[in-house]
């Protein structure tokens, strides 16, 4: 997301200079409340001066910055580098390295995050149960954070209402998409549309299901040919697939 592309340099920058001067000549056992409180103060600004440039839908972002572990005990080091590990993602729940490459000693420790991430999306007005189906008046509009879990906020109504509820949700509860039981937009042996993208142009044709069109699972479909094509279904009876 653009928003942590803004905030991820800055929180870098500000944790390898107050963490190193924090460092410099002591343990970080032995490092006092005050540092600690400077970094997150100072995380938290900047990452609000990010805010001019955030995406739509973005209302606001919090970095919440966590503490070493206080069993630690850490060489002097006079220069710490801050850096992510591979498939590391700065949404949520996180963590950030810390290794030192100036001192007696290597030393590699990691830092706890948490990001939140709020925007407008849709919550529960009242408890829901498994299985029931969503209506209008069951969904309000409420400022979420919308990285506080894996599975993605739901913010349009058209794409809840209507729907059977795979989890139970709470009252006040983000509606996220692992909520909503998959949509069947088509039945094996169903007539289908297909619709071939690529880039710059598209093709369009019919052809026979030969498996269920789950919302979210390839699908394949036999065109007149003989071709077996597959794809994404997309809407009833209609599936997508990329050239």
């Amino acid at each position: 997301m653009e928003t942590l592309g803004l905030v991820l340099p800055l929180l870098m920058r500000v944790l390898a200079a107050i963490v190193a001067a924090a460092a410099m000549g002591a343990h970080a056992s032995d490092a006092g409340p005050g540092p600690e409180s400077s970094l997150e103060q100072q995380v938290r600004q900047l990452a609000l001066a990010g805010t001019r440039n955030l995406p739509a839908g973005v209302s606001r972002v919090d970095i919440q910055v966590g503490q070493l572990d206080p069993r630690l005990h850490l060489a002097p080091c006079q220069r710490i580098e801050p850096y992510l590990s591979p498939g590391t993602r700065l949404w949520g729940r996180s963590r950030i390295g810390l290794r030192c490459t100036q001192g007696p000693s290597a030393w590699n420790v990691f830092l706890p995050v948490t990001i939140k991430i709020y925007g407008r999306a849709l919550v529960a007005a009242a408890p829901l149960a498994a299985g029931s189906v969503v209506g209008p008046s069951d969904l309000i509009q409420a400022e979420v954070d919308l990285a506080e879990d894996p599975s993605s906020a739901v913010s349009d109504e058209q794409l809840a209402v209507g729907r059977t509820l795979a989890r139970a949700v709470n009252a006040g509860q983000s509606l996220r998409q692992m909520h909503l039981k998959p949509r069947l937009w088509f039945a094996a042996g169903e007539t289908v549309k297909v619709l071939a993208l690529g880039t710059g142009f598209s093709a369009a044709g019919e052809g026979q299901a030969l498996t269920p069109g789950v919302e979210g699972q390839p699908a394949r479909v036999r065109t007149e040919s003989g071709r077996v094509l597959t794809g994404l279904p997309v809407g009833e009876r209609r599936m997508e697939m990329a050239l």
